[in-house]
């Protein structure tokens, strides 16, 4: 496969699995409610993404890296989200 194909398609797949969040972070903004998120998940997702930045950067992949720089930022406002909302409850 080319190589602009194929940066293309993983910038494309980065695209796709990063903004599957944004329903959940918008969902649990507007309810301020996060209790039905597993901790388990959300820890695991994070140290997750964190392991494919890492990788990432060491083989130099621009798409798994931004794709994984806005997930990360997505995942921990949501984390961060289920935190304040437990503290209000």
């Amino acid at each position: 496969m080319d190589g602009n194909l194929t940066t293309t398609l993983g910038l494309v797949a980065g695209v796709l699995t990063t903004i599957a969040y944004l329903p959940q972070l918008i969902k649990t903004w507007q309810s301020k409610s996060a209790g039905d998120l597993s901790w388990s998940m959300l820890i695991i997702l994070c140290a997750g993404i964190i392991l494919w930045l890492v990788y990432g950067f060491t083989v130099h992949d621009i798409p798994i890296v931004a794709a994984n720089i806005v997930t990360f930022f997505l995942a921990s406002i949501i984390l961060v989200l289920k935190i304040r909302y437990k503290q209000e409850a």
